[in-house]
């Protein structure tokens, strides 16, 4: 019998893994400091606030409403009108109705074109055009 004597290759077999986890964690650390982040910007999407339930003054003047259909025709306050000459009818109607306020309402159907064209010509004068879209049927 022997005594005193191990077996002691089975405890020469593991692996240190603590240098591995410091490298790991040396590299964790790497990308962190380096990595850049975007800070994106979108377009706000909440919704406003309901309106008071305040009746409006009787002196405050009616909006003037700019209505664009599915075919791409033009009117102004049930007024047909050429698409063209829709920014000089609101003008001449503003002059009438200083202080009015503007809506634009346009069928879902009718070119993006013609939105963007109108809302840039409503707003060259400082004013602040209110967009209205409606979906079809609802006309």
């Amino acid at each position: 019998m022997r005594r005193g004597r191990k077996n002691t290759q089975a405890d020469e077999a593991d692996v240190d893994m603590t240098p591995m986890l410091d490298i790991v964690f040396i590299m964790l650390i790497f990308f962190i400091v380096t990595a850049t982040f975007l800070d994106e910007t979108a377009i706000d999407l909440t919704q406003p606030p309901p309106p008071p339930d305040t009746p409006n003054p009787p002196d405050a003047p009616r909006a003037i409403t700019v209505f664009v259909d599915a075919r791409n025709q033009c009117s102004v306050d049930e007024r047909r009108t050429n698409c063209d000459r829709v920014t000089l009818a609101v003008e001449r109607l503003l002059a009438d109705k200083p202080g009015a306020s503007v809506i634009l309402r346009l069928d879902e159907r009718a070119q993006h074109k013609i939105l963007v064209e109108l809302k840039d010509g409503l707003d060259a004068g400082g004013r602040s055009t209110k967009i209205e879209i409606i979906k079809a049927g609802e006309a």
